[in-house]
């Protein structure tokens, strides 16, 4: 393969993934006193501007693009 179809793949998938939003979970420590502990598993959710995935996709495509034009 080359370098720009692996690369613009890749844009297309990262691209992808920051449209659909990049969730996680962490536990934190509610109470901690003494021997007795208690955590929460809390879902945050990592903030990306809906421009920046739409335009990972768009210069995924435009690679792609680039790259067979290229050939012919």
């Amino acid at each position: 393969m080359e370098l720009r179809r692996v690369v613009g793949i890749a844009l297309i998938v990262l691209g992808l993934v920051a449209l659909a939003g990049i969730t996680y979970t962490s536990r934190e420590t509610v109470l901690d006193i003494g021997p007795l502990h208690a955590t929460a598993d809390r879902q945050k959710r990592l903030p990306l501007p809906p421009v920046l995935g739409i335009a990972a996709v768009a210069g995924g495509v435009g690679l792609l693009i680039a790259g067979a034009r290229k050939r012919a």
